[in-house]
């Protein structure tokens, strides 16, 4: 899974995977068990809930470490030792997300102690470990920072807009074809600098750059 984690990362600037659905992961070493636990979520807000049910539910565990992080650029971002070493459990975790581009995304990491010390070392092997499982269980949903353009017009101009926006792979997001017609349409962020040069010489049409937006690829 995680080649193709990658592969949406090197495809288009500004993308990124969450996860459809949450996912889990197991990692073992020494008695001690380690349960990564992945969820998708798009707010701040949604991240508090989901901690308290999973304290809730593996109450008798001796750790809940977790990371998050969200949008294309890792920002805002959080990591929490939960009482284990500093740096051997929150930091393995969000570093096991960036290297396999994910965002958008909270994995909190169960620990049974098993009665055997395992060092910070072994610790962060463990943490990272059982995210990697996780996330290499899980199902993808590649998602891009994608630019939006605006496009109003004449009913007769309808052929040439939408020829513009062929020529120039722009995906329709909203169409409105009364009298007055309205288009918004977005683009890969390489794409739009090219489209704004291209629609500068579009006579007739009125059009303007709109603000970005995050679209699920899939």
């Amino acid at each position: 899974m995680r080649k193709q984690h990658q592969a949406t990362m090197d495809k288009e600037r500004g993308s990124y995977c969450s996860l459809i659905e949450p996912s889990e992961g197991l990692y073992k070493e020494k008695g001690s068990k380690f349960i990564a636990l992945a969820f998708p979520v798009s707010r701040e807000e949604e991240i508090t809930p989901i901690l308290e049910q999973v304290r809730k539910q593996y109450h008798d565990a001796r750790h809940h470490c977790y990371a998050w992080r969200l949008g294309a650029e890792g920002e805002p971002y959080r990591i929490n030792d939960d009482g284990e070493p500093s740096g051997s459990a929150g930091k393995p975790i969000h570093g096991q997300m960036l290297s396999m581009g994910m965002s958008d995304i909270l994995v909190i990491v169960v620990r049974y102690f098993g009665g055997t010390k395992l060092g910070v070392g072994g610790l962060v092997n463990a943490y990272r470990g059982a995210t990697r499982d996780a996330l290499e269980k899980a199902n993808p949903l590649p998602k891009a920072v994608r630019a939006r353009f605006g496009f109003h017009f004449p009913y007769p101009k309808m052929n040439e807009v939408m020829r513009f926006l062929r020529e120039n792979k722009l995906e329709t997001e909203y169409t409105d074809f009364r009298l007055e017609c309205r288009i918004t349409a977005h683009c890969s962020l390489d794409k739009a600098e090219s489209i704004e040069v291209a629609a500068r010489n579009f006579y007739g049409v009125e059009w303007e750059r709109m603000e970005d937006k995050v679209y699920s690829l899939k």
